[in-house]
């Protein structure tokens, strides 16, 4: 089922080897240019119009009412209500220990320099709502939007046929826990378009008032909408599908490998699923269990797709130093570590969104409750981006305090570089005040 990709005996550099989904986002944003531009120049009708064309939803208006988020939240099943308390308690206590403290570095006698972290002031928080709908999603954007100290949150997800035209009622009711009451039923390009530009009409619920930044994961048109809004918001990442390698040795269960391959894929046809390994044994063993798990799962096709596209494989290593280049070059968005010392092999991973240790801790906790957060790095990224998490939401605004002797005492060095780069307007503002 899984393609193979044999490095045993290479000194190639791996990168350009490796399963990768192929997705131009470039080719995207043109495609939803038209939609966002006319959400900039339109607000509601224009966003109305794209949701009837998208989602086939004719929205009367963006703002889903306080009633029915309370209402969700009142129907919500028993046992899906507790498991989103105890996501949110565990999500709270780690995000909570992120936080940033001020700190003021004395430079000099009289002089100061203190770093202060300042919450943006407004947030958008997207949840998407396609092949699968996401109330954990909903928790992991706003929680730690929350602790960072953000004034403002707001949560865009799809409408729904099925739900009258809101967004999924388990997403609703994992608003009304959080308490988030400014929710939008807008999905796709138009809300990111909605979220970074605003949105104007004739009533209060088909208004938006922009933010600041925008979180959270989405399809591809999501990401060329972000990618696009760049700069006028801040943006967390570029999501592209989801993805987990596994690094695994001959100690690993081919029954745990293989449905931990398979939950990544159930997200997505184009899911990426890659075991990284030095057992041929264990290949030919994760080969038979799929062919028995996959065909036993409710979105068998969806899987099957995944698993068999070129995005995901088998890559097969002379031994787990080359594997760990293998998983650092690859830098996924989940990596499992399932061999022998385990915790060891992982400290010396570079490039992972998050990294998961043994047996006992598979993707699926960290998607739900492990208390980490599941919004990461896709595609790559993870060489140099981080996961959402409190500082995502942060700035930090550095504070300069000199007093005359302080100033007095380093002029003469910012009016030497100040003429060294032919700045002599930058001295002179120094030397203006001791004449």
């Amino acid at each position: 089922m899984l393609n193979r990709i044999d490095l045993r005996g290479s000194s190639r550099d791996p990168r350009g080897l490796l399963p990768r989904a192929q997705l131009d986002v470039s080719v995207a944003v043109e495609r939803i240019r038209p939609v966002v531009e006319a959400v900039h120049q339109h607000g509601f009708s224009a966003i109305q119009e794209a949701t009837s064309k998208f989602d086939g939803v004719q929205l009367d208006r963006l703002r889903v009412p306080v009633e029915e988020i309370t209402a969700a939240e009142a129907s919500l099943d028993p046992e899906v209500r507790a498991a989103l308390l105890e996501v949110i308690k565990r999500a709270r206590k780690v995000h909570a220990d992120q936080r940033r403290t001020e700190v003021t570095t004395q430079v000099v006698p009289g002089g100061t320099v203190t770093e202060r972290w300042i919450p943006v002031r407004r947030v958008g928080l997207y949840v998407p709502g396609g092949l699968a709908v996401y109330p954990s999603t909903v928790v992991m954007n706003v929680v730690p939007a929350q602790e960072a100290g953000v004034e403002g949150l707001v949560i865009a997800s799809p409408p729904q046929v099925e739900n009258g035209g809101l967004p999924d009622a388990r997403v609703l009711a994992a608003c009304a826990l959080l308490g988030v009451t400014e929710v939008y039923a807008v999905g796709g390009a138009q809300a990111i378009a909605m979220l970074g530009y605003g949105s104007t009409g004739a009533d209060e619920a088909d208004r938006c008032e922009p933010v600041d930044v925008i979180t959270g994961p989405g399809n591809i048109w999501v990401t060329a909408a972000k990618r696009l809004l760049r700069g006028v918001v801040g943006i967390d990442a570029e999501a592209g599908p989801t993805e987990i390698a596994i690094l695994a040795d001959d100690t690993a269960d081919p029954r745990h490998v293989a449905a931990d391959l398979i939950s990544q894929a159930e997200h997505d046809p184009l899911a990426a699923s890659v075991l990284v390994t030095d057992s041929l044994a264990l290949v030919e063993s994760v080969e038979a269990e799929l062919a028995v798990q996959v065909a036993a799962t409710k979105h068998e096709e969806r899987v099957r797709t995944a698993l068999t596209g070129e995005q995901s494989g088998v890559v097969l290593v002379d031994d787990l130093e080359q594997g760990l280049r293998v998983v650092d070059a690859y830098a996924a968005e989940h990596l499992e570590i399932q061999t022998r010392d385990a915790r060891e092999w992982a400290l010396r991973v570079r490039n992972a969104g998050a990294i998961f240790v043994g047996a006992w801790s598979p993707v699926s906790l960290g998607d739900y409750a492990a208390g980490s957060n599941h919004v990461l790095p896709t595609g790559g990224c993870a060489r140099h981006s981080s996961g959402l998490s409190v500082q995502s939401f942060l700035r930090g605004v550095h504070i300069i305090d000199y007093d005359e002797a302080a100033l007095r005492d380093v002029a003469g060095h910012v009016v030497a570089l100040a003429n060294a780069e032919d700045l002599p307007a930058h001295g002179d503002a120094v030397k203006a005040r001791f004449s």
